[in-house]
C-alpha cells in the first residue's frame, strides 16, 4: 500500500519497523507513506531489474550496497512494465548518473511510479537487524505522512503480513501473449505466469522456443489448448501455501507427463504438488551472489535469489510421491535450504533461483538447455 505525491526533493523520511525499531533520513523517490515486508538485497549491480520484478510485490527493498543509482534507468532492462517494489531504501543514492545508456535518474523513475523510498540512513545497521530478528512489516514516511513515532508504529502495525498473502493473480498478465521463437521454431512452451520476468521468456526463445504466456488463473485445459511441447511455471510473489490452483494445474500436468520446469515460486508449486511443505524463511535469499550445488553434478554456481518461502523436502534420501520418486537436486550452501527438486520418473524439475538472470550472474542458463533436452526426449 502506497500514497504518495510527486517531487521527493529533500523531505525528512523515517522508516519504523514493526518491532519498534526507527531510521531517520531523507526522501528517495516519491513523497509519502508506504507499507510492506522489510527484505534486503545483496546485489551491487541490477537495482532495475530488482525494482522491476514482479515477485518483490509488497516488499520494502533495503539495498546492502551502498550506492545505488550509479547507471540512472534506461528503457532496455526492465523486467516488467512497472517497478513492483513497495518501497526503497538506499544509503547513498547517486547524484548524477554515469552511464550512456541512462535515459532519467533512479530518484526521478521511482518518483514518477510513485514509490516512496528513503536514503541517508545506516542500511548496514538495518540489515544486521534484519539478519537478527527477521523479514517483518515496515513502513516508509515522508513529508506530511511523518506524525509521532508511536502512530507510526501503529500503522505499520496494522498492515498485512507476507504470510498467508496469495498475491500472484495481482502481478500476472490478464491475457495471454505469445513470445516468438529466435530463429526456427522448434518447440511450444505454455508458461503459467505467476510473475513472471520479461527475460525468462525471451532466454526460451534464444532456443528456438514459441512461449505462449498464460494468466495465473489459466486452467489444466488452457495450458493444453496451446499443444505445449513442454510446460513452464514462473517466479512470483506471495506464500506458496495459498497457491492451490497452480498446484492443482501443474498436478494435471505432471498426471500427463508433460516435460515440466519451474523456477522460485514454480519450485515451491512442484514441492506442494508432490506432497511437501513450504515454511517461511527467517530472512529469505535475495541478491545475486548466492552459492548453490547442483547436487547431480557437483558443480557450485553463483546465482540470482528472491525468495522468502522455501520446500521442506529431505535433503538425505530419494522421496515416493503420487508421481514417482523425487530428490533434492540443488541445495544452498549457506544454510542447506532446497533449491532445486526433480522427479526420477517424469520429466519434471524446477530450481529455486532465477536462472535467467538478467542482471547475472549466468551460472544456471544451462537449466534452459535442460529443459530442451527433457522436450527432446519426450518427442523421440
Amino acid at each position: 500500500m502506497t500514497t504518495s505525491t510527486r517531487g521527493a526533493g529533500k523531505a525528512p523520511a523515517v522508516l519504523v519497523l514493526e518491532d519498534g525499531r526507527i531510521f531517520r533520513g531523507r526522501a528517495y523517490g516519491a513523497v509519502g507513506a508506504t507499507f510492506g515486508e522489510a527484505v534486503f538485497s545483496t546485489g551491487m549491480t541490477g537495482y532495475q531489474e530488482t525494482l522491476t520484478d514482479p515477485s518483490y510485490h509488497r516488499q520494502v527493498v533495503v539495498m546492502t550496497a551502498p550506492h545505488i543509482g550509479n547507471t540512472g534507468v534506461n528503457d532496455e532492462d526492465m523486467e516488467s512494465k512497472r517497478i513492483w517494489v513497495s518501497g526503497y531504501v538506499v544509503r547513498d543514492p547517486a547524484r548524477v548518473p554515469s552511464s550512456w545508456r541512462s535515459r532519467r535518474t533512479l530518484d526521478d523513475e521511482l518518483d514518477a511510479q510513485g514509490v516512496v523510498g528513503i536514503s541517508g540512513i545506516d542500511t548496514r545497521a538495518l540489515t544486521r537487524h534484519l539478519r537478527e530478528r527477521g523479514a517483518m512489516r515496515v513502513g516508509i514516511f515522508s513529508g506530511d505522512a511523518i506524525q509521532d513515532d508511536a502512530a507510526l508504529l501503529a500503522r505499520v502495525q496494522e498492515a498485512p503480513e507476507m504470510t498467508g498473502a496469495d498475491l500472484s493473480a495481482e502481478v500476472a498478465t490478464t491475457e495471454a501473449y505469445v513470445v516468438p521463437a529466435i530463429g526456427e521454431k522448434k518447440f511450444t512452451v505454455a508458461a503459467v505466469d505467476l510473475g513472471i520476468k520479461g527475460m525468462t521468456p525471451h532466454r526460451m526463445a534464444e532456443r528456438g522456443i514459441e512461449v505462449h504466456v498464460l494468466p495465473a488463473t489459466a486452467t489444466v485445459e488452457d495450458v493444453y489448448a496451446v499443444d505445449p511441447d513442454g510446460v513452464f511455471f514462473s517466479n512470483g510473489p506471495g506464500d506458496p501455501s495459498t497457491a492451490d490452483h497452480p498446484v492443482s494445474v501443474m498436478q494435471g500436468v505432471l498426471e500427463r507427463g508433460t516435460p515440466l520446469f519451474g523456477i522460485c515460486f514454480g519450485n515451491q508449486i512442484l514441492g506442494r504438488a508432490l506432497g511437501f511443505g513450504t515454511f517461511k524463511l527467517k530472512y529469505g535469499h535475495r541478491g545475486i551472489n548466492q552459492p548453490v550445488q547442483d547436487r547431480t553434478t557437483g558443480k557450485v554456481e553463483v546465482t540470482a535469489h528472491n525468495h522468502g518461502f522455501a520446500v521442506d523436502a529431505p535433503l538425505d534420501k530419494v522421496s515416493d510421491t503420487p508421481y514417482g520418486r523425487a530428490e533434492v537436486s540443488h541445495v544452498c550452501l549457506n544454510d542447506n535450504v532446497v533449491e532445486g527438486l526433480q522427479l526420477l520418473d517424469k520429466p519434471a524439475f524446477s530450481v529455486q533461483y532465477h536462472p535467467e538472470a538478467a542482471a547475472g550472474p549466468h551460472d544456471a542458463a544451462y537449466l534452459f538447455d535442460r529443459f530442451v533436452s527433457l522436450m527432446e526426449g519426450q518427442r523421440a
